[in-house]
């Protein structure tokens, strides 16, 4: 039996997915199993502005980035709908021959590219819902986050040729490399002793508090790891006051790097230190070592998979996990997850690195158990 994409034989596919580096990074697994099945398929991205930078990384993946106007009900940038008439409009002339909505589990992203006029469609669904005609999948809301795109593409006939399919991957330029080069030299980086402090997020409700990153990074710093902490330009007020919280010498390097430098930074570093944000899924497609402090997120989904290179260490409030923005309650999942705890797992993290079982890629999640009152 023909899968769908073999009796559909597309010629020209518009993807929708307007999110941020993490989740984009996430869906590379799926992006590849589609152009593994239509290799000589012209490929869109439908995505955030940003995305011209992702799109020109992958050109063995996408071939066109269109950029996304914004629409109510996808808060990822201004809910503004004056361009979006003339954007649908553009859409419909191109005559895609599939739409495919990777943007998430159905509900408005749905009826938006069911709108694109593409000749067939295929998605997720929600319970419940009612989506237009064509190959829709019920939001396999168990998988993590790459295998929930993987399994679409399954569904569609499509699969990676990777050993493992589900792996995320960064490829890196050469000019990546000799930007974070001069980085090295520029600050005198040791990459045998270098640890990423990246205490930055998207989201305040996903930030573990700044002083305690301070104090993780003191604690490496005292051992003799050389601490270099990293982040956006729009993020060095908040990577200064993890540098003036303290005592030990630490680089400075917020603002310093494109995201192809950083990208080869964490691929030469010892071990990450972060939130549950973008930079860890830096590290997990870099197959560099992380330490993972995750606040509200949901860890079943966005959770590195191979739990030994990447320890995650999360506490569990009845109010997780959370879509806030800010955390409209005491934030206790960041708060009751402590400095010496992320130290010890980090520190343990570094001795273990070279061990048998680490590279045997051994299960070797952490977790704080104790629950905190309803939120």
């Amino acid at each position: 039996m023909l899968s769908f994409l073999d009796a559909l034989a597309p010629r020209r596919i518009v993807v929708f997915r307007a999110l941020q580096l993490g989740d984009m990074l996430c869906s590379v697994p799926a992006l590849r199993a589609l152009r593994a099945a239509c290799a000589d398929a012209h490929i869109a991205l439908v995505g955030l502005p940003w995305a011209h930078d992702f799109v020109s990384r992958y050109p063995m993946l996408i071939d066109e980035m269109i950029v996304f106007p914004g629409a109510r009900g996808f808060p990822e940038q201004a809910e503004d709908e004056r361009d979006l008439p003339a954007f649908l409009d553009a859409m419909r002339t191109r005559c895609f021959d599939l739409a495919i909505q990777l943007h998430g589990s159905g509900g408005v992203a749905n009826t938006l590219v069911d709108a694109f006029g593409a000749g067939a469609l295929a998605g997720f669904t929600q319970p419940g819902e009612k989506p237009p005609p064509g190959c829709y999948l019920p939001w396999p809301d168990a998988l993590p986050e790459s295998q929930r795109y993987l399994a679409l593409m399954h569904a569609l006939g499509a699969r990676g040729q990777a050993l493992r399919e589900d792996a995320l991957w960064f490829p890196l330029h050469e000019a990546d490399r000799a930007a974070c080069a001069d980085i090295v030299g520029h600050f005198g980086l040791d990459p045998a002793r270098l640890v990423l402090v990246h205490p930055g997020a998207q989201l305040p409700s996903r930030r573990w508090p700044a002083a305690r990153f301070a104090a993780v990074a003191d604690t490496l710093a005292f051992e003799g790891w050389q601490i270099a902490v990293t982040g956006t330009t729009r993020e060095r007020e908040l990577t200064a006051s993890v540098l003036g919280a303290m005592t030990q010498t630490a680089h400075h390097l917020a603002g310093e790097t494109t995201l192809g430098a950083l990208a080869a930074l964490v691929e030469m570093a010892r071990l990450v230190v972060c939130n549950d944000t973008g930079i860890s899924h830096v590290a997990a497609a870099m197959r560099t070592p992380s330490v993972v402090i995750a606040s509200g997120s949901d860890t079943r989904r966005w959770a590195p998979l191979d739990h030994a290179r990447h320890r995650v260490i999360a506490d569990w409030p009845a109010c997780r996990p959370c879509s806030f923005h800010t955390c409209p309650y005491d934030h206790s999942c960041a708060l009751n997850v402590t400095a010496e705890q992320v130290a010890a797992l980090a520190q343990a993290h570094l001795l273990d690195m070279s061990a048998p079982a680490f590279a045997r890629g051994a299960y070797a999640e952490a977790a704080t158990t104790r629950r905190s009152r309803a939120c």
